[in-house]
């Protein structure tokens, strides 16, 4: 009986991994693209690359806005869905150039 139960847990895990597989290849894949658009726009000098500070400035500002907006403005709401402190939240706002009506 357990080798079924064990064979069943890892049934299971995978199932649930399933989904989460899918989403990064898709995302990876989009990546791709973002990161070849910001490489080449570039001005043709060698310098550091900013990719990965740009990408992730990107993706924190869509989260953020997705956060607000499933929960009405209200920051509160927002940083809880996010899973961040509302002091967090605001402060990472305000260096993302995000602006809200708060409606509490």
């Amino acid at each position: 009986m357990k080798r079924k139960k064990t064979k069943s847990v890892a049934v299971d895990q995978n199932i649930q991994a399933k989904p989460y597989v899918l989403i990064e290849e898709a995302m990876g894949k989009k990546l791709e693209d973002i990161s070849t658009v910001l490489c080449s726009a570039g001005d043709g000098k060698k310098r550091k690359s900013r990719l990965h500070e740009e990408v992730l400035i990107m993706v924190e500002r869509c989260l953020f806005k997705i956060a607000l907006k499933r929960n009405g403005n209200v920051k509160s709401a927002a940083a809880n869905y996010l899973g961040i402190n509302r002091n967090t939240f605001q402060k990472k706002m305000a260096k993302l150039g995000i602006n809200c009506e708060n409606k509490s």
